[in-house]
């Protein structure tokens, strides 16, 4: 495995000191940050294969931070830890833009079985770096993949991270039906059993933004009991 560049913006210094002993056995060069703040300002300025967040910090908590990441980089793979188990906190920091989630206490041979998982699907899908076509125009609806553009008739289109790649996804397969797992594995990158209806909150979302009636959608439709495809017919 190459040599991995990892962030690690964690308050707690005894988890740093040990997330530092088991990232550097697997090869990768580690850098870290107590503070919110300064973490989200390493994020953006410098390049990271991960980047792995604690939900409860000082200056900037961690869903904001991984928030704003997502404003401008939607590949890095993002883990976040925290020490809440409840399942709305994991939700929240999966539709902020996480690729996995991590509850303290964990084991260290969980931390490393995940983050070779990351690594390994990074390196085999590279998330849209060689998208199907530049730019998708389809009954006035143009996506320009370069530019993270989407206008409907004219009108620009407000899209989160997820929303854009989920429509890039579909309409560049119209037609093909996705699964809500299939969708979780190839948008957000990491299979998150159990968490198929965050799949259906982000297609309402969607739908809501590029519909003109998002109870009888035109572009983005549902195949039942699989999951959801791009209209062919258009």
């Amino acid at each position: 495995m190459d040599t991995k560049n990892v962030l690690v913006i964690e308050d707690d210094s005894a988890i740093t000191e040990l997330l530092t002993i088991h990232l550097a056995d697997l090869g990768c060069k580690v850098v870290s940050e107590k503070n919110g703040q300064n973490g989200l300002t390493r994020a953006v300025d410098s390049a990271f294969d991960l980047i792995i967040l604690d939900v409860m910090l000082p200056g900037l908590n961690g869903m904001e931070v991984c928030r704003k990441i997502r404003q401008t980089d939607r590949q890095t793979p993002i883990m976040m830890l925290t020490a809440r188990s409840e399942e709305i906190d994991k939700v929240m920091g999966l539709e902020t833009g996480a690729d996995d989630y991590l509850t303290k206490p964990f084991s260290v041979r969980e931390f490393i079985a995940r983050v070779r998982v990351i690594f390994r699907r990074a390196e085999e899908k590279g998330r849209y770096s060689t998208p199907m076509a530049p730019q998708i125009r389809i009954a006035g609806l143009e996506i320009d993949v370069d530019k993270r553009k989407v206008v409907l008739h004219g009108e620009r289109i407000e899209l989160s991270p997820r929303e854009f790649e989920l429509i890039v996804l579909l309409a560049s397969n119209p037609g093909r039906s996705y699964s809500r797992k299939q969708l979780l594995s190839l948008v957000w990158g990491y299979d998150f059993e159990g968490y198929e209806h965050t799949v259906n909150t982000h297609i309402n979302r969607l739908r809501g933004k590029i519909e003109a009636d998002a109870s009888n959608p035109s572009f983005v439709l549902t195949t039942w009991g699989i999951g959801y495809r791009f209209n062919e017919d258009l």
